[in-house]
């Protein structure tokens, strides 16, 4: 029998890219707005405004999508939001079955309030703390520049400055059409110098040339999306597949795909789930894991992306522990710790629900 919700819920999951400012609960941002004085939002009734978000955010466009988290970022812009923004985060994914979770956000966004980069990395360290707690989830914290602003060494200076506490990388987000990941080649240098590790936001809405900057130009560890990597990939009539150079090199490097399936529909990157490259790419063995992106845009988790799979491809409980699997093996946490998670926790977590079911 098919994997149902129910069960993937309780599966233990990894999630490697999801953004802090795309999984707020409506009912939070509209606290958040009273208390701050945040004027801006569209309703303040909070079914009303979930509804908006995911429609604002389906219309085919990477900019509009992107418009979507002037609001959210708007009421993150205290001490305390942050920590309880954090705090909700880790509590709704660890209720959702994720064990590790890598969360990321842009600490240059919620400073327009007076706030510190350092105040604002400390505060939602202390919300994922307080979050995780008790719960059977460990949250690790990418820290994000901003793709068309001038601050990603100074983000990523932050990033190594706080990676022995909570931060496991860097990465960097926003439109990709116009702002190459090379214009901040020297972040990705420094961080190669200091032994970090980064993802990049590429093949996205942007095609090859994006993914191929990021890895051979900047050294991304990661590709954030990287959907477009099916345009190196061409099908012939009877099934068998030709992988270009590109697409042959980051299989055979098993260099991670961070793929976010619903989000990639929203943003146009996909015109369905049962075409997403997703299927092929899982079929051709590359390193594929399954994410959310942005819960509260999506209207999402982490389990309903492996369920709509499961329908679209007629995915089994091996398929998702594969999935899985890549995920952990992919993050940015020491090796021993990876395999500890994948030993003790992943894999009999999947044999028992394998087992009941």
């Amino acid at each position: 029998m098919s994997p149902t919700i129910d069960q993937i819920r309780r599966a233990p999951k990894v999630l490697l890219h999801d953004h802090l400012d795309g999984g707020l609960r409506a009912e939070t941002i509209v606290e958040l707005a009273r208390e701050t004085g945040y004027g801006a939002l569209p309703t303040t009734d909070p079914d009303n405004l979930r509804t908006w978000f995911e429609e604002a955010s389906g219309s085919g466009s990477l900019e509009r999508y992107l418009e979507t988290f002037e609001h959210t970022v708007g009421v993150m812009q205290t001490r305390e939001s942050l920590v309880r923004v954090a705090a909700e985060c880790a509590e709704d994914l660890a209720a959702d079955g994720v064990v590790y979770a890598e969360v990321r956000f842009a600490p240059e966004q919620h400073t327009t309030t007076g706030l510190s980069l350092d105040q604002v990395v400390e505060a939602v360290l202390e919300g994922f703390a307080m979050g995780s707690e008790g719960r059977g989830i460990r949250v690790g914290t990418l820290l994000t520049a901003m793709r068309h602003k001038a601050r990603s060494m100074e983000i990523a200076e932050l990033a190594v400055r706080y990676r022995d506490v909570g931060v496991v990388g860097f990465d960097i987000a926003g439109a990709e059409a116009g702002y190459p990941p090379t214009r901040h080649l020297d972040a990705f240098e420094y961080l190669q110098r200091e032994n970090a590790h980064f993802t990049i936001h590429a093949g996205e809405a942007f095609g090859l040339p994006s993914i191929w900057q990021a890895i051979q130009w900047c050294g991304a560890d990661r590709l954030g999306h990287g959907v477009r990597i099916i345009d190196d990939i061409s099908v012939a009539e009877d099934g068998s597949a030709k992988l270009g150079r590109l697409a042959a090199y980051v299989r055979d490097k098993r260099i991670p795909l961070e793929m976010c399936p619903t989000s990639n529909l929203q943003t146009g990157a996909a015109s369905s789930i049962a075409d997403h490259p997703i299927g092929l790419l899982r079929r051709l063995y590359f390193r594929v894991t399954v994410n959310t992106d942005n819960r509260l845009m999506s209207s999402t988790t982490l389990s309903l992306e492996f369920d709509k799979l499961v329908e679209a491809f007629g995915y089994d409980w091996d398929d998702l522990q594969w999935f899985t699997v890549n995920a952990m093996k992919s993050a940015f946490i020491p090796f021993d710790e990876r395999l500890a998670l994948i030993n003790g926790l992943i894999k009999p977590g999947f044999a028992q629900i394998k087992w009941q079911s």
